[in-house]
């Protein structure tokens, strides 16, 4: 009689997933030895990929295992925008998507943040709500042709969902900041009509100040990304990695499944963060902010 299947058999590479590992690697290593990309130096390729397979191993589409309805080559090329950009399955950076027989790299609002910290002179990326109530004044900077924040005046009192006036992100390098980003809720709202789920989620109605930073955010990013003289490499990389809020690329059947898993992720995520929150003592780290991560 055989005996039983471990847990540890289970979770053993395949020979084919040995295989684009090994790939993926090398197209790494040899790049990195031409000097055209440069990992994040607390980056591990390796785990990265490690978490990558835990996920895909028990992903399906359809009922039939991701592993087989996707094809090699799609797998390999995914996992190697992974790893382009730096971003780890771990951390929620990232997840995988099936489309037909093609595996597709879908980044989370904390990958984008990630792959934007990564590009040069980048030092944070931050965004702030605006309720009826707070000051909120912008101006027009004539030595940079850009409109920036010049007062910004939140009110504890002001917080509520639904008296949202609007959001803006501001891009921070070393010297202060570099881009900003302003959106009104109206523009939030006309960005969430874009997504499969039309800003009707369950996330977008109970989190709105996370979706709507999430999306100004994504805005602010984007507009910097390719005016940036990073690698063209990582920057193809980056655009390969799409969002919920793109414009629709694939059928609908496979649009609702991706907007499904990205509302999941959303919400449990966010409500992490609020948990997290609520328990954090400031009192030991003079320097925190309070502040979650969008």
């Amino acid at each position: 009689m055989a005996a039983p299947i471990t847990k540890t058999q289970e979770l053993k590479p395949t020979t084919q997933q040995v295989a684009i590992s090994e790939k993926v690697r090398q197209q790494i290593e040899d790049l990195t030895k031409k000097n055209q990309i440069a990992l994040p130096t607390n980056y591990s390729p390796e785990n990265a990929l490690k978490s990558a397979w835990l996920l895909l191993n028990e992903a399906k589409k359809d009922g039939k295992p991701v592993l087989q309805a996707c094809t090699a080559v799609s797998i390999q090329n995914t996992l190697f925008d992974m790893v382009i950009q730096g971003l780890s399955p771990a951390k929620k950076q990232c997840y995988f998507i099936p489309y037909g027989t093609q595996l597709q790299l879908s980044r989370s609002y904390l990958g984008t943040i990630a792959v934007t910290k990564r590009l040069k002179g980048i030092k944070d990326v931050k965004a702030h709500v605006i309720y009826d109530g707070d000051t909120f004044e912008t101006e027009y900077d004539i030595k940079t042709a850009s409109v920036v924040v010049k007062s910004y005046k939140p009110n504890f009192s002001t917080i509520d969902i639904t008296k949202i006036l609007g959001v803006f992100a501001v891009i921070l390098g070393e010297d202060g900041p570099i881009h900003t980003e302003i959106m009104t809720m109206a523009q939030v709202r006309a960005a969430w009509n874009q997504g499969q789920m039309k800003g009707n989620s369950g996330a977008h109605k109970n989190f709105t100040e996370e979706m709507a930073k999430k999306s100004v955010i994504n805005r602010a990013c984007k507009a910097y990304w390719n005016t940036s003289d990073d690698s063209d490499l990582l920057i193809e990389a980056i655009n390969n990695g799409a969002d919920s809020e793109d414009e629709p690329k694939y059928d609908s059947k496979n649009l609702i499944e991706e907007a499904n898993y990205e509302v999941q992720q959303e919400e449990e995520t966010t409500e992490k963060v609020i948990i997290d929150a609520e328990v954090y003592d400031t009192s030991q780290d003079h320097e925190a902010t309070g502040e979650a991560p969008f």
